[in-house]
């Protein structure tokens, strides 16, 4: 008999009436849009009238995830940034000489003196006095590599040392380059990705491309400048020893220190050892704030190894100046006047309030490895994205029209079913996008309107099945019946395979395939509902109603 118990009546009409609810708010976008915002930024500022009049344009209880528009859609900024994997080269040999100093001066008697010689930035040149002991010596810093933790350099050392004359030269191994380059541009998307969510931006796209390559697309920011403004700058904090202050920036400065500009003093220069007391990498927090004079500034506070070197340094160090630098530049050279213990401290300067705040983001943020050099910078308008929704909008309202019409005028009521069934599954995939939080992008779109032209196909086979099973003077129940049962493998079979073609497309593709794959396979997993289980429950409630001796298909 043609049947449907009644629980899985109720459980089919509440998974369509849950959809239809989840999809709703997209129905009113601006509005719910502006309500989220507006209750984010009361549970971040508090309560204000404007707020709380913008924040009940739509029912607090009722639905508000929204399906996001990329970039496409909506308009905003587009970077293509290139890693300088380089520069961390240099960093790693700086931060070694102070190692292999120690090391070596263990070894005096028999090494001589030792000194550091101008070098190339990727290189340590270290000079000895007694040439004969050069083979001790270069045992000795061999003694300080460690091998590779990487599964292509298995086996390796970091490092390579060879002596040259009376000089020991050190490098960094091809594997240890090939493993740092990698870690570089890891840590260099996390935190490019850190500092893009800080600033509340909605969805962005921030993905590895090739070797050294990080593409990042930020759907509704003003400009490509805006956006290089919060990720572009590496915000390298370190406390460094002030050697000496001055205004000449040509001074002399000893090896293993540095000439630097101050940030807020005009044409004053301090020299400063070039390794630092401690880094912004050992920062664990960074707050806006205001100083004793209501001044803006930031606090800041290091991690237990920090706060340990830091107090160590300012309890043996009272009454000397200290470098507090960001990106080369000292924003403030305060004077020690206590030991602080506590690993926590006040950065001060000619801030404005808005600049205390990115600062603090910044450093919050954490410092990115390397800079980047942007090679591809594009500015996509909110009047091209809403471009963009507009031939989307025609080009599904056309597809979908087209096929209504088709789906009535080849089957009669039972095509107004299955465009009934339809109208729910294009509700059903804006549903589940809002559920998970997806973006619809411009190849979205596509693959709603190929959803559309799929949807139908499997009450196609339906519907033919059926009438083949009339010509065989079965009678209407029986041939309704065996027509949805004898369809079932073939629309299941089309349709897993389509969905096996999306989930490759998601995992391999990046950016506009993403969204292509992603729309198409909730569409296929929608169709496949409303087509074996709501068109089937319209049939049958027509049928129980109307009781017919023949059936038109």
């Amino acid at each position: 008999m043609l049947q449907i118990e009644s629980w899985k009546r109720v459980l089919v009409w509440l998974v369509c009436f849950g959809g239809l609810l989840l999809a709703l708010p997209n129905v009113f976008y601006t509005r719910v849009e502006q309500s989220n915002d507006a209750r984010a930024a009361i549970e971040m500022k508090g309560e204000t009238a404007e707020l709380a009049a913008a924040a009940g344009q739509w029912p607090s209880w009722m639905p508000s995830s929204l399906v996001n528009l990329g970039l496409d859609l909506r308009g905003g900024a587009h970077l293509l940034a290139e890693v300088q994997v380089e520069d961390v080269y240099a960093a790693r040999m700086e931060a070694m000489w102070p190692e292999i100093r120690n090391a070596l001066r263990d070894e005096r008697g028999t090494v001589g003196t030792i000194r550091k010689q101008p070098s190339p930035a990727d290189e340590i040149r270290v000079k000895i006095s007694q040439p004969e002991g050069m083979a001790r010596a270069l045992e000795v810093v061999r003694g300080l590599s460690r091998p590779i933790q990487t599964l292509t350099g298995a086996g390796a050392s970091d490092i390579e040392v060879r002596g040259q004359g009376d000089e020991i030269v050190v490098t960094l191994s091809e594997a240890e380059k090939l493993a740092t380059d990698d870690r570089t541009v890891r840590q260099s998307l996390e935190i490019v990705r850190r500092r893009i969510d800080e600033v509340g931006t909605r969805e962005p796209t921030i993905q590895r491309q090739g070797a050294d390559r990080i593409l990042i697309q930020v759907p509704g920011i003003g400009s490509a400048s805006e956006l290089k403004e919060i990720i572009g700058t590496t915000a390298q904090l370190t406390f460094n020893p002030v050697v000496a202050r001055g205004t000449d920036p040509e001074a002399r400065a000893d090896v293993g220190q540095k000439v630097v500009p101050s940030l807020d003093q005009q044409g004053v220069y301090y020299t400063l050892e070039t390794v630092p007391v401690v880094t912004g990498e050992e920062l664990v927090d960074a707050q806006p704030a205001f100083d004793q004079n209501g001044r803006p500034a930031v606090n800041f506070r290091f991690n237990t190894s920090g706060a340990r070197k830091f107090g160590d340094y300012t309890r043996d160090n009272i009454g000397a100046p200290f470098a507090i630098v960001l990106d080369d530049e000292v924003i403030s050279a305060p004077v020690i006047q206590s030991h602080i213990p506590g690993g926590s401290g006040i950065i001060t300067g000619n801030f404005t309030v808005e600049e205390s705040t990115n600062l603090a983001v910044l450093l919050r943020a954490g410092a990115l490895p390397a800079g980047l050099e942007f090679l591809e910078e594009r500015t996509i308008g909110p009047e091209l994205g809403q471009d963009s929704i507009d031939a989307g909008k025609v080009a599904t309202v056309v597809a979908f029209v087209a096929v209504l019409g088709f789906m009535w005028a080849s089957y009669g009521l039972f095509g107004i079913f299955a465009n009934i069934a339809l109208i729910i599954n294009v509700g059903l995939i804006f549903g589940l996008l809002s559920l998970i939080g997806g973006t619809l992008t411009l190849p979205g779109i596509a693959g709603i309107v190929l959803t559309v032209g799929m949807a139908v196909d499997a009450n196609v086979l339906i519907f033919e099945r059926i009438r083949e099973e009339l010509k065989t003077a079965k009678g209407p129940a029986r041939a309704i019946e065996l027509g949805y049962e004898k369809a079932l493998s073939a629309i299941l079979d089309a349709n897993i395979t389509t969905f096996i073609t999306a989930v490759i497309l998601f995992a391999m593709g990046s950016g506009p395939v993403r969204g292509f794959a992603i729309t198409l396979g909730l569409g296929i997993l929608t169709s496949v509902f409303t087509a074996i289980f709501v068109t089937r429950l319209l049939v049958v409630i027509w049928f129980e109603r109307r009781r017919p001796k023949t059936i038109e298909v």
